[in-house]
């Protein structure tokens, strides 16, 4: 289904897995010579590590340039197409679009938090949603998730998320003590808005069997449009997306 289909992006070099950069490419390439469906195969890079990724005899298809660095830094000879980065504080997206002028075919994503979201964003932008990190304080509340999504769907605003996606159903992370969004909670939660419904209980569910069935009930045309809004989210794993998805039986055995 149009659900799944070129959601997850490699964020293999990001933390908690923090691959070394020869390691990241290697399964980077893996996961692209295996094709699987669900995976972009899109690298999430941070900016200041383009020289290494230059000094590598492999290079990924597409490339999402995180920007970490104070500067923009060239990246002609890249195939980057995306371009995520922290919105400034007393700044506009469009303002953002304004200063960077990206080459034509690069999209670039302004990260905002979830309860600061603005409907001026040009059609050539899209936002980015932090869903977790490294501490419980990086976790947005359900509610401000879910404010987020309706702002974004009623302004038809695309978005991608990162951070703290481990699994397909929210769960409890006793290490943090918090509570983890799970990517289906997510991708269900902008179907509930598209659909005109309260994404609230869907993103606050653990109740997995009930996940599945709501999942089995999507329509095409619904999940063509959450897809639409939704673009994809960035995993430092790339085999447990498909491992929760099959487990689920969300996905066919071959589309791992």
């Amino acid at each position: 289904m149009r659900l799944y289909t070129a959601l997850v992006d490699d964020a293999g070099l990001f933390p908690p897995t923090s691959l070394h950069m020869d390691e990241a490419l290697a399964r980077n390439r893996r996961d692209l010579e295996r094709g699987s469906p669900v995976l972009t195969h899109r690298f999430l890079c941070p900016a200041s590590r383009l020289d290494r990724l230059r000094a590598m005899d492999y290079r990924p298809r597409r490339i999402g340039l995180i920007i970490d660095t104070s500067e923009l830094p060239d990246f002609a000879d890249l195939p980057v197409d995306y371009v995520e980065i922290r919105l400034p504080a007393d700044t506009s997206v469009s303002e953002l679009v304004a200063r960077l002028r990206l080459p034509d075919g690069v999209r670039l994503f302004a990260e905002v938090l979830p309860r600061k979201m603005s409907a001026d964003v040009p059609p050539e932008a899209a936002l980015k949603v932090r869903c977790g990190g490294t501490t419980a304080d990086a976790f947005p509340a359900v509610e401000q998730l879910a404010q987020f999504i309706r702002s974004c769907v009623e302004n038809d605003i695309a978005f991608k998320a990162t951070a703290g996606l481990h699994h397909a159903v929210r769960h409890f992370d006793p290490s943090l003590g918090v509570d983890r969004h799970g990517f289906l909670n997510l991708l269900l939660a902008v179907c509930e808005a598209v659909e005109g419904r309260d994404p609230v209980p869907v993103l606050r569910s653990t109740d997995v069997g009930n996940l599945v069935r709501l999942a089995g009930t999507v329509r095409e045309e619904t999940a063509e449009r959450a897809r639409h809004l939704l673009v994809s989210y960035g995993s430092c794993s790339t085999s447990r997306p498909l491992e929760d998805l099959r487990a689920l039986g969300l996905i066919e055995e071959e589309d791992m």
